[in-house]
């Protein structure tokens, strides 16, 4: 029996509910809604746990014994493996996309449990990219379920409440840590998460349908075209309708655009990944501080990209809002990179700078999302999944590969993480060792020819010592000698990155910009009007044909 056939309220028995998830019809909007706010919340709870690794990384670059390139380069390969899912996830078009979603959260939710348990580092970054895996199949079923249940004229303010879901992630991973790491251990923290995420599944699991595959196949403009997309349903086949779908979707109308909303984010992907290091090495922020001044940003997208979705629905347009919030972003993009190199930049400086970048990216990517599927829909609305699929696809390769190239660009960024505290602590450590030091380096230079023990210096190199130092000030360096020894090792590379640090970033700060001027060109030749006016035209027109076509099919059965 295929997947079109089956209607929720027709299955045998509990077992068949839980796997055949089809609407027969299309739901009143009490439901939609209902269906709707369970994909955004699985949104929520899938950034939490990828996202809960980032907050805890010292602990865990700790208990494996990684270096910090170990741990960059699990966010490569993560990435990298869910790209490859995306693609696979082009084919909830054929299979459905409930279902993918639903044991996806359970799949994500024991595998976050399951992780803390783990005895090598190599173990963790197999279930790690596991993790992933199942990430990169959810980010295309999700916004594939948003599209479905949101007409085109409400789509914008729906995706914008799906783009939230990073946003509203990564806000309750700040939220419960900060409230729970006093008490708890990193493998809490995770278990917290994991726990989360079975909780948002059982919940799916009983609550959460979808369309088949003769009503999603169309395009739906209006929730008045609701009696005429169910009438049509009966004449669609749809494996007639996805014939060559990919061939379709892997067009440079499709690819283009996903590829220049990816590069568009790479301000946004190295603030998720790297801003506490970056505000740590440059500023001098603590974790606290640094996290305080990023939810700046957090919380205005996160207002922004529903607010720009209900202007873009309302207005009845995409590119203008898209045009507008990227060169915004440009602008605020290029202050950032500017202040890279003006390391007494006050808090409320960046605070000002990331309410009203965060607030402008929102207007750029939620009507994006709206005008992204809208595009696809015109190519072939039974191709939602696998235009979603190549978008995911694209969005997970550039994540990966900017995640390889910040270490490449920042070289100061592997020294500042793997020694730099070590090296602050010696530092202060050894402070008046150093300071004697600095009064005798004559002296100490000789002592630094033996091994650091009394009895290995010749009596007559420890007696001069003795006599222009002071046995008191050289047992004080002799206690430090640990300390000496890390400065020794690593004391100037640490330097070293902390004054050229600033600089690199702010190359990474000028490519993150590049992405940005990319996005504009390709944002203009997407689907949809410039004008308001025109589009409220199309909107009346289209209104007006849907009548005529009810009209015909009441009056067909008379004839």
């Amino acid at each position: 029996m295929s997947s079109s056939s089956i209607a929720v309220d027709a299955g045998p028995g509990v077992l068949t509910r839980f796997w055949r998830r089809d609407l027969a019809a299309y739901p009143e909007s009490a439901r939609r809604y209902a269906y709707l706010a369970i994909v955004v919340l699985t949104t929520i709870v899938l950034y939490y746990l990828l996202y809960i690794q980032y907050a805890v990384a010292t602990s865990i670059i700790t208990r494996y014994h990684m270096t910090f390139t170990y741990f960059v380069w699990m966010s490569v390969i993560g990435n990298a493996v869910g790209a490859g899912s995306s693609l696979l996830a082009g084919l909830a078009d054929r299979w459905g996309r409930a279902n993918l979603v639903v044991y996806g959260l359970l799949l994500a939710g024991v595998l976050v449990l399951i992780l803390p348990s783990t005895s090598t580092k190599g173990a963790f970054l197999a279930l790690f990219a596991v993790l992933f895996f199942v990430e990169g199949i959810i980010l295309v079923a999700t916004p594939a379920l948003i599209r479905d249940f949101s007409p085109q004229l409400g789509r914008a303010t729906a995706m914008g409440f799906w783009a939230i879901g990073p946003v509203v992630g990564s806000l309750v991973v700040t939220t419960v840590t900060s409230h729970t790491l006093n008490s708890s251990t990193w493998q809490d923290e995770l278990h917290y998460s994991g726990i989360s995420s079975l909780i948002v599944f059982v919940v799916a699991l009983f609550a959460l349908r979808e369309l088949s595959p003769r009503l999603r196949d169309q395009i739906m403009v209006s929730m008045r075209d609701r009696a005429l997309v169910e009438a049509r349903a009966r004449g669609i086949d749809p494996e007639q309708e996805l014939a060559g779908h990919w061939r379709q979707m892997l067009r440079p109308g499709i690819a283009g655009p996903a590829f220049a909303v990816s590069v568009y984010l790479l301000l946004y992907y190295a603030l998720v990944g790297n801003l506490v290091i970056y505000f740590s090495a440059v500023y001098g922020y603590s974790e606290q501080r640094a996290n305080a001044v990023a939810n700046w940003y957090w919380a205005a997208n996160a207002v922004s990209l529903v607010v720009a979705g209900l202007i873009s629905d309302r207005l009845k347009v995409r590119k203008p809002l898209m045009m507008v919030g990227c060169a915004g972003t440009i602008t605020t993009t290029a202050v950032f990179a500017t202040l890279a190199t003006h390391a007494h930049t006050g808090y409320y400086t960046f605070a000002v700078l990331f309410l009203i970048g965060g607030a402008l990216a929102g207007v750029t990517y939620a009507p994006w999302m709206a005008a992204f599927t809208e595009t696809v829909e015109d190519r072939n609305p039974a191709a939602t999944a696998t235009g979603l699929a190549v978008w995911g696809w694209i969005l997970r390769i550039v994540v990966a590969v900017s995640a390889a190239f910040v270490p490449v660009v920042v070289t100061s960024v592997t020294p500042v993480v793997d020694h730099g505290a070590e090296v602050a602590a010696a530092q202060a450590e050894a402070g008046p060792a150093l300071a004697i030091i600095a009064q005798h380096p004559a002296v100490f230079a000789e002592l630094a020819k033996y091994p650091p023990n009394p009895a290995a210096i010749p009596p007559s190199v420890l007696a001069q010592a003795v006599t222009q130092v002071g046995m008191a000030d050289l047992q004080t360096v002799q206690q430090a000698q640990p300390e000496i020894a890390i400065l020794q090792a690593h004391g100037t590379e640490v330097a070293k990155a902390v004054k050229d640090g600033p600089h690199q970033w702010q190359t990474w700060w000028w490519v993150a910009l590049a992405g940005q001027i990319v996005f504009l060109p390709f944002a203009a030749a997407m689907r949809g009007r410039w004008s308001p006016r025109k589009a409220r035209e199309d909107a009346e027109a289209h209104e007006q044909a849907v009548a005529r076509e009810l009209a015909k099919l009441q009056e067909a059965p008379a004839q």
